[in-house]
């Protein structure tokens, strides 16, 4: 748990260079799961949990590295479920 600890941390310090598969991680291990709908996903994803609560963003490509608005709408909708600390 201490190294999803310190991907969350840095998820909230908002870096420059923070990865598809660093988020991946982190909601998968808050209960999300991506959904696969269609016959291709295109560059849109969708993360879902129990609660329904959906997580909706674009992929980034041809690189795998998030803006910081990407970053930023994923920590407001992750606090606003409570899934984060408002810190």
């Amino acid at each position: 748990m201490a190294k999803i600890q310190k991907v969350i941390e840095r998820l909230l310090s908002f870096p420059t260079d923070f990865t598809w598969e660093e988020l991946t991680k982190i909601l998968i291990y808050l209960g999300y799961t991506e959904s696969k709908k269609g016959k291709t996903g295109g560059s849109r994803r969708k993360f879902g949990n129990a609660d329904k609560h959906i997580i909706s963003l674009h992929k980034p490509h041809p690189g795998n590295i998030l803006k910081r608005y990407q970053l930023q709408q994923v920590v407001e909708a992750l606090r606003e479920k409570g899934y984060l600390n408002n810190e």
